[in-house]
């Protein structure tokens, strides 16, 4: 502890809350909003002290799902994102994603168990639950700072590695509990009427899309794709419904979510194969990163999962550049793809042994061992390919 300095930590806590903040922003949290905007929207019209309460419920939520996953993280050296790698956890994250998606959906209350309903926490429970589920779903994948944060987090003991990680679960609700407490910034919108109803059962859609993203990992790989259709056919039933029903407002709000929903389906749905040009990723196996480093050659190292957003992001529009795939060749670069779905202990050490503590992670490797840079959460294809260029084996 005495060889870091408390302004070290200190500063590195500030960019922990920095993180934190914006990982609202990654595409990893969306399955959150309508979770976040259905408890905002319930406290708007309460008293102001109700509204305080509510606003430290979710953060506390949010506080105990982050504390739990740095005491373990402390103890069990996990990396972020471990909790995913369990295939009940990830059943369990699904019921809950249909659960919300027909509460939202019907406007029903959360159902409060006794010991909450008896302590006058009825109407904070759900806000505290909101902000433990904004919590679960935000801990697959990585934003920015958020690799360098954990990487110096796990080289720390268990009270800097709980402090960081609180932080990090400060700054991941400070914007939603900010809303709670100051409801007239919502002023602006329209008052309430047809399009609200239309705009709840959008909310619940997307629940029932996040709980169909997550099920990659539970359902056979050929059957996946058919949950996506069925999924998108009962949004474009819906949408038909209310575009006849509805009037102006909500036709707009049903051409517009269907429309979306036929390209998410199309993209999570479709295979992800390579056309001429493209990048081809070699699976990962130990007898090819041996042999790739026996021959001197470069190599890229993509670390995946299918329960990683922000992995799929990437694995559609970064990777799937011309200009990465030209680079590659052009360093004679053997591209590897590492799928860290399932727990592995070679693949998880292989990760940690490269740097990364968080997905999406991609390390690009000269032939001589060399790290020439890692990539943490979402990046541009300009920045990977002036990687590669750097491996010094571009035949330009």
């Amino acid at each position: 502890m005495d060889q870091f300095p408390s302004l070290i930590i200190a500063g590195q806590i500030m960019m922990a809350v920095m993180a934190g903040l914006l990982l609202n922003l990654t595409p990893c949290v969306l399955p959150a909003i309508p979770i976040k905007v259905r408890t905002i929207l319930r406290e708007a019209g309460s008293q102001r002290s109700h509204r305080v309460l509510a606003a430290l419920a979710f953060s506390a939520g949010t506080l105990t799902f982050f504390l739990t996953l740095g005491g373990l993280t402390a103890l069990l050296q996990w990396n972020w994102g471990t909790l995913f790698q369990s295939t009940v956890f990830v059943a369990v994250l699904v019921a809950l994603m249909v659960g919300f998606a027909v509460v939202t959906w019907l406007d029903l209350p959360i159902p409060v168990p006794a010991f909450a309903a008896s302590a006058h926490g009825r109407r904070y429970f759900e806000a505290y639950v909101s902000g433990l589920l904004s919590a679960v779903l935000a801990a697959p994948c990585a934003g920015p700072f958020l690799g360098g944060v954990l990487a110096f987090a796990v080289t720390q003991p268990a009270p800097v590695i709980m402090g960081i990680f609180g932080s990090i679960g400060l700054g991941l609700s400070l914007p939603y509990a900010v809303l709670m407490l100051k409801p007239e910034w919502l002023s602006r919108l329209p008052k309430a009427g047809p399009w609200t109803l239309a705009i709840r059962e959008v909310l619940a859609l997307v629940l029932l899309a996040a709980a169909v993203f997550f099920s990659a990992s539970l359902v056979p790989k050929a059957v996946y794709p058919w949950v996506w259709w069925a999924w998108l056919a009962l949004v474009l039933l819906w949408g038909i419904r209310r575009f006849i029903q509805g009037n102006g407002a909500v036709r707009v709000i049903a051409a517009t979510a269907a429309g979306l929903a036929f390209a998410v389906a199309v993209v999570f749905a479709s295979p992800l194969g390579s056309s001429v040009g493209e990048l081809v990723w070699q699976p990962y196996s130990s007898k090819l990163l041996t042999d790739t480093k026996a021959r001197g050659a470069p190599y890229l190292l993509e670390f995946t999962a299918d329960w990683c957003i922000n992995c799929k992001v990437l694995e559609r529009t970064v990777y799937k550049e011309p200009a990465v795939a030209a680079a590659v060749r052009r360093a004679n670069m053997v591209p590897i793809q590492v799928d860290v779905t399932a727990s592995d202990p070679e693949k998880d050490a292989l990760l940690t042994a490269t740097g990364g503590q968080a997905l999406p992670f991609a390390a690009v490797i000269d032939g001589d061992g060399t790290v020439i840079a890692r990539f943490t959460g979402l990046f541009d294809a300009d920045s990977l390919v002036e990687a590669i260029n750097r491996t010094g084996n571009s035949q330009l």
